[in-house]
């Protein structure tokens, strides 16, 4: 089903705040499902210019881009945190929960 546009550009002016994304993409990311994230991240980056501007700002190619951002893709770690980082985010590595235990 496709988002109507008053939804499409109200979530463009939320996820130009840098907080909001990061929420956004962290609460998609909790859920497991990386499709989600991945369109998740598409989101962000339309948000924040589009995908175009992106791949200047990565030096990444846009058509790789777009795959990556895709349902179907699956982006390297690497290519993970250039995205982030050109969106002003970066990874972060938190416990899961108060009963998290360490590896001995």
């Amino acid at each position: 089903m496709k988002a109507s546009r008053s939804f499409d550009e109200t979530r463009k002016k939320v996820l130009q705040d840098p907080k909001a994304a990061a929420l956004y993409l962290e609460e998609c990311l909790q859920d497991g499902n990386m499709a989600l994230f991945a369109a998740a991240l598409k989101h962000v980056a339309e948000a924040r210019g589009g995908v175009a501007l992106l791949s200047k700002a990565t030096q990444l190619n846009r058509e790789t881009l777009y795959r990556t951002l895709s349902e179907e893709g699956n982006p390297r770690l690497d290519t993970l945190a250039k995205v982030l980082g050109a969106m002003g985010l970066r990874l972060g590595v938190v416990p899961v929960g108060a009963h998290s235990r360490s590896i001995p």
